[in-house]
Formats: structure tokens, sequence, C-alpha cells
């Protein structure tokens, strides 16, 4: 997924609970837990490990990698109120 730059600088101040929250919005069910990696599907099968450090933001690589494996788009972003 390609962002811009706005979105990129409002995502990589998110924290873990800030993801968690955004996919509990939009569906996704908690399904697993080992050690700090926390397992969240969707019902259409899709299925995303989000990394749970709390107060803790995560890197450019990861954070694309989390977007890329949870197939957002900046209008979902919005609709889940990520991005302004």
């Amino acid at each position: 997924m390609d962002f811009s730059k706005q979105a990129w600088d409002q995502l990589k101040n998110k924290t873990a609970d800030d993801l968690i929250s955004a996919l509990k919005k939009d569906g996704a069910i908690f399904d697993t837990s080992n050690g700090a990696a926390r397992v969240y599907r969707f019902t259409d099968g899709r299925r995303v490990t989000i990394h749970y450090h709390p107060h803790k933001t995560y890197g450019p690589n990861l954070l694309k990698a989390l977007m890329d494996d949870i197939g957002w788009t900046e209008k979902d972003l919005r609709r889940l109120k990520m991005i302004k």
C-alpha cells in the first residue's frame, strides 16, 4: 500500500493500542497470543499478528508490513479515525 506523506506522518505516531482499537472497530476478532504477539482475524480470512508493546510505536518497515497484511487504504484509515 502506498500512503501519502501526510498519512505516514500521522501513522508513525500510532501505538499498538491505537492499532488494536482500529482493528476491533473494523471487525477483527482476537484469536490467540504467544508472548508479545497477538493474532487478530477478520471474517473474510485475513489475519494479522500485532507485536504488542504498550506505548511503543512501530518502525516504518514493520508498520508498512502491518498495513499490507491488514489491507487498509487511506479511506479506511480515515473511517477508523487513525488519520485525519
